[in-house]
């Protein structure tokens, strides 16, 4: 699938979550961590689930990429979740407009390669992705993830 370069009629969320987390590897485990348990609340499944792990393995490739190629000294990442009609739109932010993703998930790289397969996952594993420019300073990288039937919120 191409990423999409925008980030297309999400609507109004049902519900919403942002934290900012440092751009270290432990911000990126938690960002993981966050993300599966929010997602749980809302959506009343097992932590084992697919859904639930296909929401882990997503946050975890994009916060990844946010603290390996998108981290500035000094700057944070941000991780915002929003449950939508029928999908979990995941986003991860972070300081390096510039570092646009490639038109297409890149191409494997060869068996010994040790990095280089994150983008493919989140193709893979996502119903819909992307990344945005919304000004300078930032690049929102997203995906969604089908949700079975969300519990109602109250």
């Amino acid at each position: 699938m191409k990423p999409q370069t925008d980030i297309p009629g999400a609507g109004t969320p049902r519900a919403e979550s942002r934290v900012l987390l440092s751009s270290t590897p432990r911000g990126a485990r938690l960002a993981r961590a966050l993300a599966v348990q929010q997602f749980t609340e809302w959506c009343a499944c097992p932590y084992d689930s697919d859904e639930a792990r296909t929401v882990a393995l997503i946050t975890a490739e994009l916060a990844a990429n946010a603290i390996t190629h998108g981290r500035l000294p000094g700057r944070d990442f941000r991780l915002t979740l929003r449950l939508l009609a029928e999908t979990v739109r995941i986003e991860v932010t972070d300081a390096r407009p510039e570092r646009l993703l490639p038109a297409t998930a890149p191409a494997p790289g060869g068996p010994g390669a040790v990095t280089g397969r994150g983008l493919l996952l989140v193709d893979a594993y996502a119903d819909r992705w992307g990344c945005a420019v919304r000004d300078a300073y930032t690049k929102c990288v997203w995906a969604e993830v089908r949700t079975g039937h969300p519990r109602p919120l109250t």
